[in-house]
């Protein structure tokens, strides 16, 4: 299967300096790889290990010059990705080292996966080993078994609760890359109209305010109905749309805030009702509002 074509949004995603600095981070503080990649990317042990200045479980790294043994990497990749759609996911291979992905998602569109681990969350032991040994010989994989054991032996080991932590940061993060790619996504489309383009800006500046597309299509000196029209056109979505999912990026970014009550959120932002803010949360960011503080909440209390 050739690998697929990278989108716009991805490619913009993966070549920041946010990503950058933050992939960085990441695998300097952990000492664990961290890599952004499309959906149906190969991703398994052959291509982590070309991967220039990556970091690669050396078990992984020996699997990868076996090719019956990247077949079954290549399937739970591909396991891994089916159950990562929605929620972060982590299963484990036939040696039990860990493998996470978690999704990032544009609306309603996957673009991408953060995907970290080929670790160990229990200490190795011989009895381990032993089933490792008799799984490499039933899948009839030629390697020197000495250097398997002395491989697996030296994998990465850190305890359930700090890999725990580390899949909360990624899904923190995985949020923002979210944010950004929507926002790319809109000015991308919306640049390419004149008057879709001021309208926006109209938008963004009184997103707080009960904003009416008619009053916006006077402004930019067009029908109501041709606005309406030029702005699904451009952005993919409605007006009203578009204005929620901006009141709710802009109330995430208060959720960080632990002094603002999340009903004083909602009608800062532009919300009419606290029902109405809730659903439109739990739509365009696929968790409650409560949930989401929450989270983050608990990842920076309990991040190693």
């Amino acid at each position: 299967m050739s690998p697929p074509s990278s989108t716009p949004i991805f490619s913009a995603l993966s070549e920041s300096a946010m990503y950058r600095d933050y992939q960085d981070a990441f695998e300097k503080s952990t000492g664990l790889s961290l890599d952004l990649h499309q959906p149906g990317e190969d991703h398994g042990c052959g291509a982590q290990a070309q991967r220039p200045g990556g970091t690669i479980s050396p078990f992984c790294a020996l699997m990868a010059r076996s090719n019956r043994s990247c077949e079954g990497c290549v399937a739970l990749q591909n396991d891994l990705e089916s159950k990562a759609q929605l929620q972060p996911k982590t299963l484990k291979c036939f040696a039990g080292l860990c493998e996470t992905a978690v999704p990032v998602r544009v609306g309603e569109k996957l673009i991408a996966f953060l995907q970290t681990g080929r670790i160990l969350v229990e200490t190795p032991n011989q009895r381990q080993f032993g089933k490792i040994t008799r799984e490499l010989l039933r899948l009839g994989t030629h390697v020197d078994l000495k250097l398997a054991e002395e491989a697996y032996f030296a994998s990465r080991v850190i305890t359930p609760v700090q890999y725990q932590a580390m899949v909360k940061l990624l899904s923190i993060f995985a949020t923002h890359l979210a944010a950004c790619g929507d926002q790319l996504a809109l000015e991308r489309s919306a640049g390419k109209n004149v008057a879709v383009a001021r309208g926006r800006k109209i938008i963004d500046a009184g997103f707080r305010e009960e904003l009416s597309i008619g009053e916006v299509a006077r402004q930019v000196n067009v029908s109501a109905g041709y606005f309406s029209l030029l702005f699904k056109k451009a952005t993919g979505i409605n007006f009203v749309e578009y204005v929620a999912r901006l009141r709710v990026e802009k109330a995430k970014n208060l959720l960080h805030n632990p002094k603002f009550r999340i009903s004083e959120i909602a009608f800062e932002v532009g919300f009419q009702s606290l029902s109405q803010f809730n659903r439109n949360f739990q739509r365009f960011a696929r968790i409650s509002p409560r949930a989401y503080r929450a989270s983050h909440a608990g990842a920076a209390m309990s991040a190693p």
